[in-house]
């Protein structure tokens, strides 16, 4: 199975780092977030990546096939050098479901993952899966508790009674994780397509979209306040989105940029 990642965009709303980079390329203690994302798919045994590039896309390919190089040479960890990558141009511009579409001569006939190259979470990709087989239907997107950002007042008239730090958010949200089957990209119209938009609702109309519901941890990186949860998320050694290597902080990857 292909995993597709979406990594061409300019990721204006975290300017202060994209000016410089790629925001998939935006480090995350000492790797950039797309290299934890794609570990993420590798654990659970998919390593045949299609990366979407777009803005400053040269950059990921440069660090992907160095990573890949230095695995091959046994210099960094292991798990790299088994990747098969397809590192695809995707366009300057080209909205996310067009970039979808642009990779379709790369995905043949089978089901297939998609996630952003912006997101981490300790998804259950095997269960996802399953899930995406049971029912049969064209797609399944991650449905995710977006992170609570503010505290929670309870007032009675004007006296606050109650004060939540941070309460649990009840609503969800796409939280990227996608199954896919083909027939899917005909649901594309072209470059100016936003996957999440009409693709999605035109699914949504079919009655082919179905939610896998994710309650553990999810994070997306908008923000440099997101990048900043994340780090130090990343120097506790806790590292969420990876629970199955509890050490990863204290081990090297290939250099950031």
């Amino acid at each position: 199975m292909k995993a597709v990642i979406l990594a061409g965009g300019r990721g204006t709303r975290l300017s202060e780092e994209t000016s410089v980079r790629p925001k998939p390329m935006v480090p995350v203690g000492d790797r950039p977030i797309i290299q934890h994302i794609m570990e993420h798919y590798a654990h659970f045994g998919i390593t045949e990546f299609v990366v979407a590039l777009g803005y400053m896309g040269d950059q990921i390919s440069d660090h992907l096939l160095e990573l890949q190089r230095r695995s091959r040479l046994g210099l960094d960890e292991a798990g790299p050098d088994q990747w098969t990558l397809e590192l695809v141009d995707t366009g300057l511009d080209t909205d996310t479901g067009g970039r979808v579409r642009r990779l379709a001569p790369y995905l043949g006939d089978q089901t297939f993952m998609l996630t952003y190259g912006d997101g981490v979470a300790d998804v259950d990709l095997q269960r996802l899966l399953a899930f995406h087989v049971a029912h049969g239907r064209l797609a399944t997107v991650t449905a995710v508790h977006p992170p609570p950002r503010f505290g929670q007042l309870h007032l009675d008239g004007d006296q606050v009674v109650r004060f939540d730090e941070k309460p649990m958010n009840e609503s969800l949200i796409n939280g990227g994780f996608f199954v896919l089957e083909p027939s899917v990209i005909d649901l594309i119209d072209g470059d100016d397509t936003a996957f999440q938009l009409d693709p999605l609702n035109r699914l949504v109309a079919r009655g082919e979209l179905m939610a896998y519901r994710h309650e553990s941890f999810w994070q997306c990186m908008d923000t440099a306040r997101d990048k900043e949860y994340l780090d130090a998320l990343w120097e506790s050694g806790e590292v969420p989105w990876q629970p199955w290597r509890a050490d990863l902080s204290s081990r090297s990857g290939a250099p950031s940029r």
